[in-house]
């Protein structure tokens, strides 16, 4: 079973690729039946979550902190 990390970078790739795909043929914001289609936000919503994915995969990190005593 994958690991959290692993999750994430999956989420991330295949959102990648839908952006590719939506940015490669771009379609313009439309209603139908009473439904509005905004290409524009649903590119905002996969770009925000490729930026939550990067943040999250970014707290998995190691770190370390520089520290100094005194003695």
């Amino acid at each position: 079973m994958p690991d959290d990390s692993e999750i994430l970078r999956t989420i991330r790739s295949q959102t990648l690729q839908l952006l590719t795909d939506i940015t490669a043929q771009p379609k313009p914001t439309y209603q139908i039946d009473g439904q509005s289609v905004s290409w524009e936000s649903y590119l905002g919503r996969l770009q925000r979550t490729v930026d939550w994915c990067d943040a999250k995969l970014a707290g998995d990190e190691p770190f370390e902190f520089a520290t100094t005593a005194e003695t």
